[in-house]
C-alpha cells in the first residue's frame, strides 16, 4: 500500500451533520476498499476561496492522509465527483522516502 494524500473543499453552507456523515461516508470508502485511515491533520476550517466556485465565495478545507491500493483512490474519486457536496478535492500519492 502507498501513503496518499487527500485534500478536499466542502460547500460553506453545509451542517454539521451533514459533514460528519460526509467524513464518515470517505472513511468507510477507504476502509472498504483495503485501505488505512493514517490521520485528519487540523481542519483548516472555512476558509476563502481565491476564485469564487459555483457562486461560493468561501469553502471547508479538510485534508487527510491514508494509505491504500490505485482501487481505493478510484472509489473515493468516484464517489466524491458524484456529490454535489464538494467544491474542490485533488488526491495525491506520496513519494516513498
Amino acid at each position: 500500500m502507498r501513503r496518499y494524500e487527500l485534500m478536499f473543499v466542502l460547500k460553506p453552507d453545509l451542517t454539521e451533520e451533514v459533514i460528519a456523515e460526509v467524513k464518515e461516508r470517505l472513511r468507510k470508502i477507504i476502509d472498504e476498499f483495503g485501505g488505512e485511515f493514517a490521520n485528519e491533520a487540523d481542519g483548516w476550517g472555512k476558509k476563502r476561496l481565491a476564485y469564487r466556485i459555483e457562486d461560493y465565495a468561501e469553502g471547508i478545507y479538510f485534508l487527510w492522509y491514508f494509505d491504500g491500493k490505485p482501487e481505493t483512490v478510484q472509489e473515493l474519486d468516484r464517489v466524491i465527483k458524484l456529490s454535489d457536496k464538494f467544491l474542490r478535492h485533488i488526491i495525491i500519492r506520496q513519494d516513498e522516502k
